[in-house]
């Protein structure tokens, strides 16, 4: 097999693999299944920023994506840059926002209350320098 036929069929099969998800979300949504989304903005101690960070790539983010297949989308941890327009502007020391996306806040819950949940949560919010942040659920519309 000529070695340009067989790097275009690589890059289809992989394309095919990482749109597999992305498809399963759309065909949830398009049955009328739209995903709730959780937005916590937070004020990270910036003497602890790297300590967050670490616990969120290392520690939590894997124990997230432990729950796909068990209503978990996506999770994004998202420093904020600046407000480029708009008020009220995000509470003074707000330095990021924690996005997490989910099929349902039914599979949500049942995420919060798991073990791995618990265990890793602290990780970051331990990193926070205040414990009554907002906490927003949306639904994808």
């Amino acid at each position: 097999m000529e070695r340009r036929t067989l790097l275009k069929m690589l890059a289809v099969a992989s394309a095919g693999m990482a749109g597999g998800a992305r498809a399963q979300g759309a065909a949830k949504a398009a049955a009328g299944k739209k995903p709730i989304v959780l937005y916590c903005d937070l004020a990270i101690d910036p003497r602890r920023e790297q300590e967050m960070l670490d616990a969120f790539h290392n520690h939590f983010r894997p124990a997230a994506e432990s729950f796909r297949g068990r209503g978990f989308i996506d999770l994004k941890m998202l420093k904020i840059r600046k407000v480029i327009q708009g008020r009220p502007a995000p509470a003074d020391g707000i330095n990021y926002r924690f996005q997490l996306t989910y099929e349902s806040e039914e599979q949500r819950q049942v995420w919060i209350k798991s073990e791995v949940h618990e265990k890793n949560w602290p990780l970051i919010e331990n990193t926070v320098l205040n414990k009554d942040y907002l906490v927003l659920l949306t639904d994808s519309i």
